[in-house]
């Protein structure tokens, strides 16, 4: 509560230089400046570095290589910013043939705000191959504001339907008791095209990869995150540096059950020291806004 008192003080006194320097740290403020454009850059260079000699790029950190349709229903977001001739990247979830779930801040960043996404369906690569379908459609939650975690998504309207495939599906949302469950102790899988450690540096791996997590209660990841964490908010552990990162925003968390792939969170942040300091990771909490996604879909 102090803290959220803080920021709306600073943010009524209108100074960019304190909402930079308090509000980046622990934020999605100014996400695409820092890390989408750069991020989408290093993607477009690594992918055509690939087609011309071959190596493998990775992206999640300390994760492993994703094979052509093990994610089907993984959706790559190549956003158009306003005012900027960069690209910005991020990752999403499709939910029916016309429909991918994200999050707010891959649209608005509180500094940047994208006009156009590319959504990519059915490819392990960013900037070529798969199904490539352009929108200016997306809906962001009424109440997501980029200074804080809290309701960090959004819904993007793809004006055509794609074809289902060995490569391209939807995921599954949770229903019956599952809108119940808190998912503490599951084992939950992220998958990204963002970077594989804090350095920046190009490794030879493939281009989507996904990371094994763990689901921990929010009173940890409270403690984490200086109390800025909501019960809309769902948190892994990153042990081992196995953890999203920079470029991953937007992207499924999902957990199995039986032969349902369950969406139980999309990817909001990571702490502002890094990747792989074993800091928790936040996910925007599925079932907490069923109600957004149902009235959008």
């Amino acid at each position: 509560m102090k803290l959220a008192i803080i920021i709306l003080s600073l943010a009524a006194f209108g100074s960019a230089d304190l909402l930079n320097n308090i509000l980046t740290p622990n934020t999605a403020y100014g996400y695409l400046t820092k890390y989408g454009i750069p991020e989408a850059e290093r993607i477009k260079k690594a992918e055509e570095e690939y087609l011309r000699n071959k190596p493998f790029i990775g992206r999640i950190a300390g994760g492993s290589p994703a094979a052509l349709g093990q994610f089907k229903y993984q959706a790559g977001l190549i956003s158009d910013i306003l005012g900027s001739s960069g690209k910005g990247v991020c990752g999403g979830s499709l939910l029916t043939t016309n429909r991918v779930l994200t999050a707010a801040h891959c649209w608005d960043d509180g500094r940047n705000k994208a006009w156009r996404f590319t959504a990519v369906l059915g490819s392990e690569t960013l900037f070529t191959g798969g199904t490539r379908i352009r929108t200016s459609d997306v809906v962001t939650h009424p109440l997501w504001h980029p200074a804080f975690m809290h309701n960090d998504v959004a819904m993007i309207r793809l004006p055509e339907r794609v074809v289902l495939s060995d490569t391209i599906g939807t995921v599954s949302l949770p229903s019956g008791f599952e809108v119940f469950h808190d998912f503490t102790g599951q084992v939950v899988t992220a998958a990204g095209y963002g970077l594989t450690n804090d350095v920046d540096t190009i490794n030879k791996n493939q281009f989507l990869n996904f990371v094994n997590m763990t689901v921990i209660s929010n009173e940890i990841c409270y403690v984490a995150f200086f109390g800025n964490i909501r019960p809309s908010n769902i948190c892994t552990n990153t042990l081992g540096g196995n953890s999203t990162c920079r470029g991953d925003s937007g992207g499924p968390l999902v957990v199995q059950r039986g032969d349902r792939t369950v969406l139980v969170g999309v990817t909001s942040l990571s702490n502002f020291l890094g990747c792989e300091f074993g800091y928790p990771v936040v996910f925007s909490r599925v079932t907490s806004f069923l109600g957004f996604i149902n009235s959008n879909m």
